[in-house]
């Protein structure tokens, strides 16, 4: 069994859109919408096949984003080196979003590095 893919609401698509296209490389598709319920997607496409599905409609409910509550916490992408999750981080860094954790060798051994991304997504760097 494959998780097909994951999904999440973004206030501006486009944006976010952008944004996984310019750090992580992602193919977008045409885009959908429902001119009925005013319901917008794109489908992004990685290279390892994983798929991330990102949506919009009208009066969606913009909670704040704590990073300590249950359910969803983050998305983690793999870069392949320490070199690129270090490479990556500067570039995400420089372009002003904030840096949870610079990179880093966790306790569980993981090489990476948290960022929050678009609309404050948390996001992982990881080899």
């Amino acid at each position: 069994m494959n998780i097909e893919h994951v999904a999440s609401y973004f206030n501006d698509l486009e944006a976010a859109r952008e944004f996984f296209i310019k750090y992580f490389g992602a193919k977008s598709n045409e885009g959908y919408f429902n001119k009925n319920k005013n319901f917008r997607s794109y489908f992004l496409t990685f290279d390892s096949g994983a798929r991330l599905e990102i949506m919009n409609k009208p009066d969606l409910d913009d909670q704040k984003k704590s990073l300590n509550r249950t359910g969803y916490i983050h998305v983690a992408f793999s870069l392949g080196s320490k070199e690129k999750v270090d490479e990556l981080t500067k570039i995400i860094a420089k372009d002003g979003y904030e840096i949870i954790n610079y990179p880093r060798t966790t306790g569980d051994g993981y090489y990476e590095s948290c960022v929050i991304g678009v609309e404050g997504m948390q996001i992982e760097l990881t080899v």
